[in-house]
């Protein structure tokens, strides 16, 4: 089989894009075979701006049903696949719409949202982002929270999230957890990077890591090629093994950088001090998987690799389907 043959019959998951999604970006993705995103653009909204964000969602989808679907099951992805549309999972990158209601995981839950990342960059109700100055662990009322998101059925995502509060939300959750867009930091030692025990404890749980396109996260940064992403995914099958390894690019298509967005997105709460400079440099993602069309690329440097078949079934989608099996 080749490799072109292996793409377009594989369903194909991206579990992460931040991207001001159009119809031009959803085109893309359906040129580029992907079945479904996990469309994660909440940050720091409060509870309006969580139901504003499924709102615009249901006014999109509507605007493009044609050739795009809202994912609420693994079945619909294989409908999505089946009938050559992109299905969009909604997802946040914080739990702040939540507030400091336990029931309004349920009510969002309802309205479809299925992956919440646990805390972004800093602290929370919860929990410690990656970036806090201090990192003391899960919360008393985050341990409710993880009971609440694991009783709703939302996938947890500790991608931004600190080391000790992931360590003990993976300890304490009753169902497998998410790392969706994440490098590895025994191949580049950067804060966003997360160290090989946070990415052993999520697999030895059933959890998957999607492998991120982050060039800041790449030792060779805005100079990386699709073979340093599969480098660094080699990386973390090594470590955890070819059941828990996937694909989050964290594409931000559609945002003007530096631009409004991203230099709130930067900022602490998106109001106090800028935190990281990531929403003024200069990024650039791998060359050769820089659009969502380009995806197939990443499949054929697998396969000119000489990885099985099922392997590479597993890391494009797979394994994501089998995880949201488990959590939604």
């Amino acid at each position: 089989m080749t490799s072109k043959d292996l793409h377009s019959s594989s369903i194909i998951v991206d579990a992460l894009q931040s991207s001001d999604f159009n119809r031009e970006i959803l085109l893309d993705a359906q040129q580029g075979g992907v079945s479904a995103i996990n469309a994660s653009s909440v940050l720091w909204e409060n509870f309006r701006g969580g139901m504003d964000y499924v709102t615009m969602w249901r006014e999109k989808l509507a605007e493009n049903a044609d050739i795009a679907m809202l994912i609420r099951t693994t079945d619909d992805i294989r409908r999505a696949k089946a009938e050559g549309k992109v299905g969009i999972i909604m997802g946040w990158q914080n739990t702040s719409p939540v507030e400091d209601r336990l029931d309004n995981f349920a009510l969002f839950k309802d309205l479809g949202v299925n992956i919440m990342q646990l805390t972004y960059n800093t602290q929370n109700f919860f929990g410690a982002g990656y970036l806090e100055t201090r990192d003391s662990g899960l919360t008393r009322f985050g341990h409710e929270a993880v009971d609440a998101m694991d009783e709703a059925g939302i996938l947890i995502d500790l991608s931004h999230v600190g080391i000790q509060t992931s360590l003990d939300t993976i300890e304490y959750s009753k169902k497998p957890v998410a790392i969706t867009h994440c490098l590895p930091g025994a191949l580049f030692d950067v804060p966003r990077n997360k160290p090989d025990e946070v990415f052993q404890a999520c697999a030895a749980k059933g959890g998957v890591i999607g492998t991120s396109l982050f060039a800041p996260g790449l030792a060779a940064g805005n100079d990386a090629t699709v073979a340093h992403v599969i480098d660094a995914m080699e990386h973390t099958l090594d470590l955890v093994g070819e059941d828990h390894v996937a694909i989050g690019t964290d594409f931000n298509h559609n945002r003007a950088r530096p631009g409004p967005w991203l230099l709130w997105a930067n900022k602490d709460k998106g109001t106090g001090s800028t935190l990281a400079d990531f929403g003024s440099a200069k990024i650039s993602k791998p060359e050769g998987i820089r659009h969502n069309r380009e995806f197939g690329n990443l499949t054929e440097e697998m396969h000119n690799r000489g990885w099985s078949k099922e392997r590479i079934v597993k890391i494009l989608g797979g394994n994501w389907m089998r995880l949201f099996d488990q959590t939604w």
